[in-house]
């Protein structure tokens, strides 16, 4: 068959030359997304030596980037409602000026202590504690708070993998057992515990239950409006970007707790929801395509 005047492709051969050329563009900007360039900072390799190793269910949930994303944003939604560790972003955090800059650091951290090396994974934990050793401060109402409070240290962590959790469940693997979701959390409370956390959840049950003892510490004020309105509405890289950001943080939303989506004025309308879900699992599925 005839290529193409003057482009030497073949018809027959175009669909599939398309197909990866779109999905290079897609990982190109996923990469990019997430690892700083200016920094040297390139995907992390996984590697079989570190923390929990392929068999993990880990190694399973936080390799899908479209629930990651979603589950961090509920979990940081979540986090904000608890004053000290608000306040911690608020005073001792850049996130007025770089919030992606602060979501990319916290992939990072997730990427690293999965698929890193044992080294790679204890020396960036080393990493964070010593920055929560610098991070204290006072409440508006006195109360004095710091980041490496044991407790606030359980709160940040049982937010964010519960809702790795419940996106993974929702839009990868819903029929996901008891058992694999109980050895997630048993997995990951080991990076909890090495970063000073207590209590650390170990399975499904326990997690609920720290989360609603916590709930009447919860708050919602001024502050956590400016915080969270700066993660949902912070400017896309580019205009195509835009309603896939959009249906990124709705998606985010709804993963949330009724009460939870109730405090942040965020709940999601009951008719509204197949078509949310309906463009994440699409959102989902496009990716997986791009990486498989």
């Amino acid at each position: 068959m005839m290529p193409f005047p003057g482009v030497g492709i073949a018809p027959d051969r175009l669909p599939g030359l398309l197909a990866r050329r779109v999905k290079q563009a897609i990982v190109a900007e996923v990469v990019n997304t997430f690892n700083d360039r200016s920094r040297g900072e390139r995907p992390v390799t996984r590697r079989p030596d570190g923390l929990f190793g392929p068999r993990a269910v880990a190694w399973r949930v936080h390799g899908d980037v479209t629930t990651m994303m979603l589950g961090g944003i509920a979990g940081l939604l979540l986090q904000m409602l608890h004053p000290a560790a608000l306040a911690g972003v608020w005073d001792h955090s850049r996130f007025r000026s770089d919030m992606q800059g602060r979501l990319r650091r916290t992939a990072r951290f997730i990427a690293l202590t999965t698929y890193g090396g044992r080294e790679e994974a204890e020396a960036v934990i080393a990493r964070v504690r010593a920055i929560h050793e610098q991070v204290s401060g006072i409440l508006p109402d006195g109360t004095p708070y710091a980041a490496k409070d044991p407790a606030l240290l359980a709160w940040v962590h049982v937010t964010e993998v519960t809702h790795f959790l419940d996106a993974w469940r929702r839009y990868a693997e819903p029929g996901m057992s008891g058992a694999d979701q109980d050895r997630y959390f048993d997995e990951m409370a080991q990076i909890a515990c090495l970063l000073g956390a207590d209590p650390v959840p170990r399975s499904r049950a326990m997690a609920h239950r720290l989360i609603q003892d916590m709930r009447p510490q919860l708050r919602y004020d001024r502050r956590t409006y400016d915080v969270a309105r700066l993660l949902l509405r912070q400017p896309p890289q580019n205009r195509l970007a835009k309603p896939i950001q959009t249906l990124t943080m709705q998606a985010a939303a709804d993963l949330l707790p009724a009460w939870a989506q109730h405090m942040h004025s965020l709940t999601v309308p009951m008719l509204g929801r197949p078509l949310i879900r309906a463009g994440a699992l699409g959102l989902a599925t496009t990716l997986r395509w791009a990486f498989r």
